[in-house]
């Protein structure tokens, strides 16, 4: 259920559904909840984000919650991320209520970027790609900090998803190319850190590297609007973790 540590600096002016889109796009982890003839039933799941936010999930059909889906695509998932010392408590945590649906297959290109170790059975005949688009949420900041949040909250604004979206391979590619030393600077520290490590995926919230076993997040100190915005944030990234 825990989300990766975001490695960028926290936004001094966060506001709850900015908090909340970057601890669900840092999930590497977390539950889903499904009923069945109004008995509740929760599961472990590995969840991505698509380009707008909204979840994606790699379910095999012969779960229990696959099969629960099926037949009422009503459901919840909460992810959590670190507590601040021994209570746990003190952890951000993101519910979300919403409608599962088979995604387009396209998208799961976007989830195996994130989960690069399922390569070994993403393609097994029983498995397939489900989309959620949340609906409603609620985000717990820490101990007694609670703040509702509606759809248009933590779904992504269409015109910047679209204009980032279709140019994600060319930033990749520059990123990759032009900027090697500091995705290396930025992966120091990490379990594996000596390994070569490449930008994956990119969004208006920020970034991912990987290393071929495991994905981690980097958040923007904002959202970005347009591809133009992208530079900026990515050498503020950067600075920050110079500094640190």
């Amino acid at each position: 259920m825990e989300s990766e540590q975001n490695m960028a600096t926290p936004d001094q002016q966060d506001t709850p559904s900015w908090s909340a889109r970057k601890l669900l796009r840092a999930a590497r982890s977390g539950t889903l909840a499904t009923s069945k003839d109004g008995q509740p039933f929760t599961a472990l799941i590995t969840p991505a984000t698509a380009a707008d936010g909204s979840i994606l999930l790699l379910l095999s059909s012969l779960s229990e919650h696959t099969r629960h889906l099926r037949a009422d695509p009503r459901c919840g998932v909460m992810v959590v991320g670190q507590p601040d010392g021994p209570n746990p408590q003190t952890a951000p945590r993101l519910t979300l209520t919403g409608q599962a649906t088979l995604a387009d297959p396209a998208f799961k290109s976007h989830w195996l970027v994130r989960h690069p170790y399922a390569q070994l059975y993403a393609d097994f005949a029983d498995f397939s790609l489900w989309q959620i688009t949340p609906g409603a949420g609620l985000l717990v900041a820490g101990f007694a900090r609670a703040f509702r949040l509606r759809a248009s909250d933590l779904i992504a604004d269409p015109a910047a998803v679209t204009e980032i979206s279709a140019a994600e391979c060319r930033l990749l590619a520059h990123y990759n190319a032009e900027h090697a030393d500091t995705l290396a600077a930025l992966a120091q520290g990490m379990a594996g850190a000596a390994e070569a490590w490449r930008m994956v995926a990119i969004d208006l919230d920020g970034f991912d590297l990987s290393n071929g076993q495991i994905a981690v997040r980097y958040a923007w100190l904002a959202p970005v609007g347009t591809v133009q915005d992208i530079a900026a944030a990515f050498a503020q990234v950067a600075r920050h973790a110079n500094s640190g």
